[in-house]
């Protein structure tokens, strides 16, 4: 996919701009191979360099030159030679089978196998002929070159040496590993669009050279630990403990490297967590415990309490359950702990966290089945009139709302918030102080609820920042008229509550609510209807939700989908459920 643009280069170009920001915003952090890339690189000729970034953009490392063509970069290996000198591109490296087999044809893999004397079957598959090739060498061959596999080959492999250096230049730019240079192309096309938020040297991601180091030590903890996990899926191995053991041992090392950086400390909490939890699958208690100790995840408190357990540590997990519902850090754990304690000490008496304001169920009996729509299109077909449209929007509406307006807030150009222009939003979104950063600018946008100028400034922004990338915002969900019907009827106050709650927590509570939202537009009131199928259950955030709407008067209630042919008993059944903690 190709940018409309005259320029063949403009892959070079992008390249070039983002080596141009990290020059002047990172130089400081480079380490001596990197200065030497971002000041020989300009210098190379136009043909080498866009070879470099086709090289850099494909998947490799190892390509074969007559795979390299293209029409304004010319012969690739006239192009590879500067940078063969300047040892970025290896043009002969020793290959194994492995690196070997992405880059041959089954042809060629026919060819090689009678000449080395091995027999295949008359239709053998590409995969049947690298299993006899991996047979014939039952201990591994030594590498070699390209022209001693294929000695009559006029052909060639080059090897991307450049990768590190680039994964080291990649995430000094945006801040993470999961964005890649496409993002340029993404942004010129239009496919993605991003607000531009000012950014200062207290923006980078990174500010000490150590903590890029810690970021890729604690991402190869990470894929170590995952690829434990897989093994032990697949085969039953028994070293995922001792993998475990090992990434907590690496991580206690790392600690006091993420101190100096709440991001950094964040990220290595998840992955202690991620331990903890790997622990637990593998029952192994005692290392789940150690896992969930010394960690700030918000989530390891209470898996705390499920380890005590596990480990018959019972009247120490009572404790620690009821310190925790009697001081949650938010609203998911208060009531989990509470549910627990509960259980723990055996009584059926809900405590005051558990407590739930009561809102209305109602049954809807479908005349006829579905014909394949999902129980909440059904639904919304079956209620919806001329005077009181229904549209399904779930997590969507009230999130952008919100996000609309209190964009200025979420966009704020504070420190460590964003690193590079293609975010999405605020890297500190899941930070325990992302709202307490903020607090001045929040309380500015939800003071526009107190008059009217909330409406002209939602309706603004979903006008000048359309198709603007944002976490809170949907723009495939909403519509002119849905925006219209919301602001007409949801009352500024429900408006404030929500947003309020959304504050709490913003990354938990942009989930679980209510799937329909029906409109009576000439009596400017509104309704919520979370809807549920036969033997569908209501998960926690949507219990929350419901709970607290109707704690504020709201107009909530949750609606039971029977099917034609259905009996009463299962709806019975779904309305227990329902009602079950």
């Amino acid at each position: 996919m190709l940018p409309d643009s005259p320029d063949p280069f403009y892959y070079l170009a992008n390249f070039e701009r983002a080596l141009a920001w990290l020059d002047e915003r990172c130089a400081d952090l480079f380490d001596d191979p990197e200065r030497r890339f971002a000041a020989g690189f300009a210098h190379l000729p136009r043909a080498s360099r866009a070879l470099f970034v086709r090289m850099l953009m494909r998947k490799g490392p190892h390509f074969r030159a007559s795979r390299l063509a293209y029409e304004e970069i010319g012969c690739p290996r006239a192009a590879a030679a500067p940078l063969v000198a300047a040892r970025w591109i290896d043009d002969a490296p020793m290959l194994d089978l492995a690196a070997l087999a992405p880059l041959v044809t089954k042809a060629e893999l026919q060819a090689l196998a009678t000449r080395l004397g091995i027999a295949l079957e008359p239709r053998a598959t590409r995969a049947a002929m690298l299993a006899a090739l991996g047979s014939h060498y039952a201990a591994a061959p030594e590498p070699r070159a390209w022209d001693a596999w294929f000695p009559a080959s006029p052909d060639t492999v080059l090897l991307f040496t450049a990768a590190p250096l680039c994964e080291r230049l990649r995430l000094m730019f945006f801040g993470n590993l999961h964005q890649d240079w496409s993002e340029f192309v993404l942004a010129d096309l239009g496919v993605y669009r991003y607000e531009s938020v000012p950014l200062d040297d207290a923006s980078r991601a990174f500010q000490r050279r150590e903590d890029i180091d810690t970021y890729l030590a604690l991402r190869d903890c990470r894929d170590e630990l995952d690829r434990a996990a897989q093994a032990a899926d697949s085969n039953g191995a028994c070293a995922l403990n001792a993998a475990i053991a090992t990434t907590l041992a690496a991580l206690d090392a790392l600690a006091p490297r993420t101190q100096v950086n709440a991001w950094l400390r964040a990220r290595h909490d998840k992955l202690r967590h991620a331990a903890g939890l790997a622990a637990e699958r593998a029952g192994d208690p005692e290392l789940a415990w150690r896992a969930y100790l010394d960690c700030g995840h918000p989530e390891s408190r209470y898996r705390r309490v499920r380890v005590l357990e596990q480990l018959d540590r019972r009247d120490e997990a009572l404790a620690l359950a009821t310190a925790i519902a009697e001081a949650p850090l938010n609203e998911e754990e208060g009531q989990r702990a509470a549910r627990t304690r509960s259980r723990l000490a055996r009584t059926r008496a809900k405590s005051k966290a558990t407590a739930e304001p009561g809102f209305a169920q109602r049954e809807l009996a479908l005349v006829a089945a579905p014909a394949g729509l999902r129980v909440e299109e059904a639904a919304r077909l079956s209620l919806t009139t001329a005077q009181a449209p229904v549209f399904y929007v779930e997590n969507t509406l009230i999130n952008a709302l919100f996000g609309l307006l209190c964009w200025p807030a979420l966009f704020a150009p504070l420190p460590g918030a964003f690193f590079h222009p293609f975010q999405r939003g605020p890297a500190d979104l899941h930070a325990a102080n992302f709202v307490a950063r903020r607090a001045s600018q929040f309380e500015a946008c939800l003071a526009e609820l107190d008059t009217h100028a909330y409406r002209d400034s939602i309706l603004r922004r979903y006008a000048d920042k359309a198709g603007i990338q944002s976490p809170f915002v949907a723009w495939p969900a909403l519509s002119g008229e849905l925006l219209a019907l919301a602001l007409d009827c949801f009352p500024a106050a429900h408006l404030r509550l929500w947003f309020e709650r959304l504050l709490r927590e913003p990354v938990a509570n942009r989930s679980g609510l209510p799937d329909l939202v029906r409109f009576w537009p000439h009596e400017g009131r509104y309704e919520l209807i979370e809807v549920k199928g036969p033997g569908d259950r209501l998960q926690d955030n949507q219990r929350r939700w419901l709970a607290y709407c109707a704690q504020h008067g709201m107009p909530v209630s949750v609606l039971l989908v029977r099917w034609p042919d259905s009996d009463s008993t299962g709806t019975a059944a779904a309305s227990q459920a329902l009602r079950a903690p």
